[in-house]
């Protein structure tokens, strides 16, 4: 029954998997070999240019990589997403993940916290 259960479970996980859209934000190498049309070379380029310029905006920027031109892009466009959604763009700002400036504006228009006051002890 276990091994039955786990069959099953790894057949579903393939399957959503051929239909979700790769993250080009967050993909590995392999993620992206897995697009059709983008070969190892491709990948690495992809990968490449994120790490130089940051994360991608849009699923249309990806054109920027050297290598991927319009044909190509619309080959993989329905294949691709940033952010979780397919040709949005721009991805949604993570809880927590302020840039540095923001950060810091954040910082200097927040006042402290003031300290609790302590507790006297109760009276018998």
């Amino acid at each position: 029954m276990k091994k039955w259960l786990v069959a099953l479970f790894s057949v579903f996980a393939l399957v959503t998997s051929a239909f979700a859209a790769v993250d080009i934000n967050t993909a590995n190498q392999q993620q992206l070999e897995a697009i059709k049309g983008i070969g190892p070379a491709k990948a690495k380029a992809i990968i490449d240019y994120r790490t130089a310029n940051g994360a991608f905006k849009s699923t249309e920027d990806i054109q920027k990589v050297p290598g991927i031109k319009e044909g190509t892009y619309k080959k993989i466009s329905g294949e691709i997403s940033v952010g979780g959604k397919a040709g949005a763009a721009a991805p949604a700002a993570k809880p927590g993940k302020a840039s540095a400036p923001a950060a810091k504006a954040d910082k200097a228009s927040v006042p402290a916290a003031k300290p609790a006051k302590a507790s006297a002890p109760a009276k018998k």
